[in-house]
């Protein structure tokens, strides 16, 4: 009996498709995304086609490297619709079967947004690349790519003076695709 239960067990988690347990190219219908695994757990995946991603974020004046600080000023001015409308994005990217799968748990999504336009420029999504931490790695491609469209099509911010100081600005959260987010910043469950 215990033998057939652990063969179920090794079956189940040989059945989930896991696109990003190791690092590759990924060659779509228009576009290419590179998976990088770090440590054979953690998968970064982007567009190739990026413009900050990978660089260092410096003044522009002086090309020194910018180091944030918790006090540092703000580098986008303070709005009550950018966040609930990407948190709105992410979840309607994700069908009804996927939310489901991945009830509780967290997607790392970093922008790298053009400090003189306010627009973001990269998306990146970092998540577990192994079965049995979460299922992120079960979601094709096509679902980051259509994440990665809109939140470049329907969100922008307003650069500080002191973002407009760097080469980019750096932003992130991680999000639930299943909690949605009211204009006032407050998470509430779908069920």
């Amino acid at each position: 009996m215990c033998i057939i239960g652990i063969w179920m067990w090794v079956w189940a988690l040989h059945a989930q498709t896991g696109y990003y347990s190791e690092t590759k190219t990924f060659y779509e219908d228009g576009y290419t995304y590179q998976c990088d695994v770090e440590n054979e757990v953690l998968a970064i995946l982007y567009n190739k086609d990026t413009k900050y991603y990978g660089q260092t974020q410096m003044y522009r004046d002086t090309g020194e490297q910018y180091d944030f600080h918790a006090g540092d000023p703000a580098h986008i001015k303070k709005d009550n619709w950018s966040k609930p409308k990407a948190f709105d994005i992410v979840n309607r990217a994700f069908s009804p079967e996927q939310k489901a799968k991945l009830q509780g748990n967290e997607l790392l999504i970093e922008l790298f947004i053009d400090s003189q336009t306010g627009k973001v420029a990269d998306v990146v999504f970092e998540f577990p690349a192994v079965p049995g931490m979460d299922e992120y790695h079960t979601i094709p491609v096509s679902v980051y790519r259509q994440i990665e469209i809109e939140l470049k099509k329907n969100i922008w911010f307003i650069p500080t003076s002191f973002g407009k100081s760097l080469n980019y600005i750096y932003m992130f959260w991680t999000q639930d695709p299943n909690v949605t987010l009211n204009s006032n910043n407050n998470n509430t469950r779908e069920d």
